[in-house]
């Protein structure tokens, strides 16, 4: 993990890749929770036999959401700005679904810092972050996404 001391300190770092987070399998369990916490039952989720037979993934896939659901914890992984009171997620400038997630497999988060400028009272950051899915070259997810981190 990256830590910076302050917000200046990552601030400076605009342009940078900030860090990788570690692997993190999907296993049929968390996509079943997340089904259950969005009522987003679709059988290439939750429909394990079916999924084998009819997917050319061979097996279920996550939803796109919950990929992008693993955004902050991913991000939790790769850095930390020791001098802050607060960060609040403020929203995505575009978010892509890029390739399925099949359970089973182990994704990660690539992040870089696109940019930071002072807002509200904090500062903005808008970084690119990157959801890798391990042995394949195109990424599950590319999402912009915008923090305010305040001192």
């Amino acid at each position: 993990m990256r830590v910076f001391e302050t917000i200046d300190d990552m601030s400076a770092c605009v342009g940078e890749e900030i860090g990788v987070s570690d692997w993190v399998e999907i296993d049929q369990d968390r996509v079943n929770l997340f089904a259950d916490a969005t009522g987003d039952h679709q059988w290439i989720h939750v429909d394990v036999e079916r999924a084998k037979k009819e997917l050319p993934t061979g097996g279920p896939i996550a939803h796109g959401y919950l990929t992008l659901s693993l955004i902050p914890w991913l991000g939790g992984q790769i850095s930390t700005i020791k001098q802050v009171s607060r960060g609040i997620n403020y929203g995505s400038n575009k978010v892509r679904f890029t390739n399925m997630v099949p359970v089973g497999s182990k994704v990660r988060a690539k992040s870089k810092l696109l940019s930071a400028e002072p807002k509200a009272g904090g500062t903005q950051l808008i970084s690119e972050v990157t959801i890798e899915i391990e042995g394949q070259d195109r990424p599950a997810c590319v999402a912009e996404t915008i923090s305010i981190v305040y001192p």
